[in-house]
């Protein structure tokens, strides 16, 4: 088989593969729902019970598709940095990027008991989107600062999780003198959910997260050339300077738009890409982006079908199930650290 018919046919199972994660997604949860309501629902047929229309068609259905887009976007935002630093552990959260997102939101949530007289208890999508934005692309802008007097890639790893742990710093003394309400909101929306994302708040996040991955599909050509060293990619004529403010504008919209509507996901955006690689044995971005939206997708499905617990009342964290997941899957990769392909 050629590669190019191999890496289609991988297209088209992945893609089998995420619609039928999808129904499962939407199949399964704390309500067993009979298969033909489930399918009724879909085309407005008679159900037996009108709540479980509402279900699936106000909370199970915009989930899975935020699931679909967060896996997606933290795949793509993973595979990007790690190519721009050159490093096979780069990802949001291992450089902060995660770490400014959740800053920008605890300066909004938190931060008004401070600034303001009176703090309101909800605050409007847009607002969490922004302030997570603006987070996420502060701290990448200081990390790329910092990264051109330091060389070594390791050494720019640890300067991200520096970044982070200062900015964990600064969220604890927000949450240590914030009112317990406005603590325990963001103690919530830390934990990660997939759950809160109404239909409106869907289609500002698709917009986000649309506008992100396009300026990354611009930027294809001069990624692929800065896997041949960055000296190779500036004799080629290319602009390292607008590739880094495009990768900065990008992974900030990304990561602070998944920050944002899903809280701070770990491991997705630095397992996926190695997983994927694994899968199409290439690094040509034309196949890897797609194919690394398409498993982030599939992986976070099932990780959130995981969380829902099906049949019991209760729900886990999906930050915490990502986390059961990947951690497992970064220690294999650091183990095997010689046999990655990047």
């Amino acid at each position: 088989m050629t590669p190019n018919k191999k890496h289609r046919f991988y297209f088209i199972i992945l893609s089998v593969t995420l619609i039928f994660c999808f129904i499962l997604n939407v199949s399964l949860g704390s309500v067993i729902i009979p298969w033909s309501a489930i399918g009724n629902s879909f085309i407005n047929g008679p159900v037996e019970k009108e709540s479980w229309r509402i279900i699936i068609l106000s909370y199970r259905i915009p989930k899975a598709c935020t699931a679909i887009l967060t896996g997606g976007c933290l795949g793509v935002s993973g595979l990007v940095m790690q190519t721009f630093f050159r490093n096979p552990l780069a990802g949001p959260f291992v450089l902060g990027i995660s770490s400014g997102a959740s800053l920008g939101v605890a300066i909004l949530i938190l931060g008004g008991a401070f600034i303001f007289t009176e703090t309101s208890f909800f605050i409007p999508n847009w607002q969490l989107i922004i302030a997570s934005s603006l987070g996420s692309m502060i701290l990448l802008t200081i990390v790329l600062l910092v990264s051109r007097k330091v060389k070594d890639t390791m050494s720019i790893l640890i300067i991200g999780l520096m970044f982070g742990s200062m900015t964990a710093a600064v969220v604890g003394i927000l949450s240590y003198f914030a009112p317990a309400e406005l603590l325990q909101r963001y103690i919530f929306w830390s934990l990660g959910s997939l759950g809160n994302v109404s239909w409106a708040d869907l289609l500002y996040y698709l917009i986000t997260s649309v506008l992100g991955i396009l300026i990354i599909l611009f930027c294809i050509k001069p990624l692929n050339l800065l896997l041949l060293g960055e000296n190779y990619a500036k004799s080629t004529g290319i602009s390292i300077q607008k590739i880094k403010i495009l990768v900065i504008i990008s992974t900030g919209l990304l990561a602070g738009g998944v920050t944002a509507f899903a809280g701070p996901i770990a491991f997705i955006g630095l397992a996926i890409p190695h997983l994927t690689r694994l899968l199409v044995k290439t690094s040509d971005h034309q196949i890897s982006l797609p194919t690394v939206f398409l498993t982030g997708s599939i992986l976070l499905l099932l990780c959130d079908t995981i969380a829902q617990l099906p049949g019991l009342p209760l729900t886990l964290p999906i930050n915490a199930v990502t986390a059961i997941i990947g951690a497992p899957v970064v220690i294999w990769l650091l183990v095997k650290k010689r046999k990655l392909l990047f």
